[in-house]
């Protein structure tokens, strides 16, 4: 049985929920960002448990298809943007279609009807947040960050950064108190 979880956004994460589905006595055979699959249906007492001790660690079980989507949309944007080498120089639409199987129109309105933003706007967040967080880290030069996620400039970074936060990169930089979000608060 395939369970969907929300806010499943990295590693320890798949490693908080893995170790409260064994808590459970519900043994997963695979935990991915979003998706759990377990080999025998949970009754409904068991489900109602492990959401209540899922959401004491910030996620909860979703139930039905539209957050179900969401959720992988999401999944997918983070995975592109923190956890991947082919990065993001690729064309965000045409990635989230292919995917998840669905056309693009229909990811994109269904996720700003649910979501009150557009993919493109949630997308930009998740950049600047790793951009945030190269910053901080101090290894690259700006030129070398904008390479990364695909930017086609530093300036063009440095406008959208701007946009975004108030502040421009290198001010950002130089504060000693980095206000960064949770990936799962973006």
């Amino acid at each position: 049985m395939r369970l969907y979880i929300k806010n499943m956004v990295c590693s320890r994460c798949r490693m908080a929920v893995q170790a409260e589905l064994e808590k459970a006595g519900l043994h997963p055979l695979t935990v991915e960002l979003g998706e759990v699959e377990i080999g025998s249906k949970p009754s409904r007492e068991e489900l109602k448990r492990l959401d209540g001790s899922l959401r004491k660690l910030g996620f909860e079980l979703i139930d039905d298809k539209k957050s179900r989507i969401i959720e992988k949309i999401k999944n997918c944007i983070v995975t592109l943007v923190h956890h991947s080498e082919v990065h993001v120089g690729v064309n965000l639409s045409d990635y989230i279609a292919g995917q998840l199987h669905y056309e693009y129109t229909y990811l994109s309105n269904l996720f700003s009807e649910v979501e009150g933003t557009t993919i493109e706007k949630y997308f930009i967040a998740q950049k600047i947040e790793k951009v945030k967080e190269l910053l901080v880290y101090d290894e690259l030069s700006l030129s070398e960050i904008a390479d990364q996620l695909g930017y086609s400039s530093v300036a063009y970074l440095s406008s959208q950064f701007k946009k975004v936060t108030g502040l421009t990169p290198t001010y950002y930089k130089s504060l000693k108190d980095h206000k960064r979000k949770n990936i799962e608060d973006l």
